[in-house]
Formats: structure tokens, sequence, C-alpha cells
């Protein structure tokens, strides 16, 4: 019921991230095809589809790391073309693989990625700490990020998107690599972004684990919107399948 008034609430605000069309083609092949979607403050959108569906590509577009080829993204209120230093400074990503200075420590990292985001150093050193507790990193606090296994490099990933308290947080895949605890984490880590009114969009393969932090769920087909998922509902997955089965007839000509 919580979860139900908040979507109410959320679907009367105003979008802090937002895609108007977006259109992107690499070579003949169209990644992504006229996409609308809109993430709301206090949200938690996922967006879900089979491999080579456009999620990330789309990711790529709302954050300017691509070019579209029509369309616009809107973070902030502001097209990304024309966003500035304190727009991106409330922004916290993660695409694909997460970055991190191999020769830094786990904290040293996380301290560089809050002053990347203008907090001074006396606050990004407070909110390493933070996040090296929110993301049960304590143990790896004073090791160099080279020697990281896969999920503690992805946790590390994951603290330096949230360390400044982003209100725009935009996550590809972020339980990938992770174990059963570290995925518990994350999702603790996604619910309080959402609490503290930031607006989540999240990729994902796993539609049992999306649809128990989801407040909407997209999804994507050959770079095509083709529907939404109720969280809630029954045989989540099935229902998912139904959909991309039923739109493969319907996709605009030229998709490849």
């Amino acid at each position: 019921m919580a979860d139900m008034i908040q979507l109410a609430a959320a679907s009367t605000r105003t979008a802090t991230l937002e895609a108007r069309g977006l259109s992107r083609a690499f070579g003949k092949t169209t990644a992504v095809d006229g996409v609308d979607i809109q993430i709301v403050p206090g949200e938690i959108h996922a967006l879900v589809g089979l491999n080579g569906a456009g999620k990330t590509t789309l990711m790529r577009l709302l954050l300017g790391m691509v070019h579209a080829d029509a369309g616009t993204a809107v973070v902030h209120g502001h097209e990304v073309a024309t966003c500035t230093p304190d727009d991106w400074a409330r922004v916290g990503h993660l695409i694909e693989a997460p970055f991190a200075y191999p020769e830094l420590t786990v904290t040293e990292n996380i301290v560089a990625a809050a002053r990347l985001h203008l907090l001074g150093r006396a606050d990004a050193e407070l909110a390493a700490r933070q996040a090296v507790t929110a993301l049960a990193l304590t143990q790896w606090a004073g090791r160099r990020a080279r020697v990281l296994s896969l999920g503690n490099r992805q946790r590390l990933g994951l603290a330096c998107a949230l360390v400044h308290r982003p209100s725009v947080l935009v996550l590809d895949e972020p339980t990938n690599g992770l174990d059963p605890r570290g995925v518990l984490v994350v999702r603790k880590a996604l619910r309080d972004a959402a609490e503290r009114d930031a607006a989540v969009l999240v990729s994902s393969h796993h539609l049992d684990e999306v649809a128990r932090i989801a407040h909407r769920i997209t999804v994507m087909h050959r770079g095509v919107v083709i529907g939404h998922l109720d969280p809630g509902g029954v045989d989540v997955e099935r229902r998912f399948f139904d959909m991309v089965y039923a739109a493969e007839p319907e996709l605009p000509e030229g998709v490849q």
C-alpha cells in the first residue's frame, strides 16, 4: 500500500530525467527508436529487456555519453547539451563496467568521486566514510582497487555513484557480479536513494529482483518501448516474455 501511495504521488510530479523521442542508430542497426520515458523524484524506474534491447544505449543517451540522431534527453529540466557542471554534479551513474583508479584505495576512489561532484574536501571524506559503510566495503576500505574481486569492484562503483547523494541516479545492471549479501546491500541503497527523493533509473535482466524494488517497469525490445509491467503483479517473468513475443511482428519497419 505504501508503494502504491508513493507511486500515485510521484505520477503528479515533474520528471527529473526524461527521454523525448530518442533515437540512435549505429550503421544500419537501430539501437534506440523513438523512446519516450520519464523518471520522477522518489521513483525507482526499472528498464528491462533481452540482450541488445537498447537499454544501455538509452542510458548513455540520457547521460549525454552518445549523441542522439533524433529526439531530446532532459536532465533536471535542461537538455543534456545545455546542462551545467552544477546539473551534472547532482547525477550519479554506473554504466556497464565500474571505473576505479587501480592504484588508489577504495576510500581514495570514493573521495575522488565525491570531489568530482563538487563536494569540498571535508564533506567528501565524510561522505566517503558513510558510503563505505552503506555498501559494506569497510573490510576493503584501505585496499587498492586493483586487488578487488569483481563483486567488490561493483560495490565500489556503486559507492562512487551514490557518495554525493545525487538527485538523479542511473545504474546499468547494478547487481552484476554480486553475491546475495551484495544484492541486499544494493537493494537497500536504491530504496534509500528513492526515499530521499532521487529519481532512479535501473536496468536489469533479473525480473524477480527489480520487481522487489521498482515502482514502475518499462519493457524494451529491439530499441522500442513495448509496454510496462506491474511490479506487484503475478508471474512477471511470463508476462514479460508474452509481451516480447507479441511485439515481434509489430516492430517498426527497418528495425534490425
